[in-house]
């Protein structure tokens, strides 16, 4: 089977960054969204993306159980410690996960629609391409909420 470790590593920088502004911010302003329609907490956001690598790649890709609640991660509110706690443990299980997994093979799991995921049928090497769109995406995302939180805009 492929290597996976640079794959992780291009995760684990985009997990860094996020939790670096969770750092950056302190749980008050991490857990602080901005005035603006829609908008979402850097916690929340860091979270989300936990969610989006665990349930891709543990999920879709190597067919393990997830539970998750997708609406719910978007309000998700905590501590960056132990966040970055809980990503540090979901590293060790992806690793685990892409141990045995050739990226031309399918997926073990088709996700439901309203993931809001790529609208066609993808390898393994799809999903994951995805995960780290998602991930690059909402890390520029945690930026842009950075810079409006310390202009002193929350909600």
């Amino acid at each position: 089977m492929q290597d996976q470790n640079e794959y992780l590593y291009f995760l684990r920088r985009a997990f860094d960054g996020m939790l670096g502004v969770l750092e950056d911010l302190g749980d008050d302003l991490s857990n602080a969204r901005p005035p603006l329609a829609g908008a979402n907490s850097v916690y929340a956001i860091t979270y989300h993306c936990a969610a989006v690598a665990d349930y891709w790649t543990g999920h879709v890709i190597a067919g393990r159980e997830v539970d998750r609640d997708r609406a719910s991660e978007f309000t998700a509110r905590g501590q960056g410690r132990q966040l970055r706690q809980q990503i540090d443990a979901l590293f060790e299980q992806l690793e685990a996960d892409l141990a045995s997994v050739a990226p031309a093979a399918r997926p073990l799991n088709t996700p439901p629609a309203d993931f809001e995921g790529p609208d066609r049928p993808l390898s393994v090497q799809g999903v994951q391409l995805h995960v780290l769109e998602e991930l690059a995406q909402h890390h520029g995302q945690i930026q842009i909420t950075r810079d409006l939180l310390k202009q002193g805009g929350s909600a």
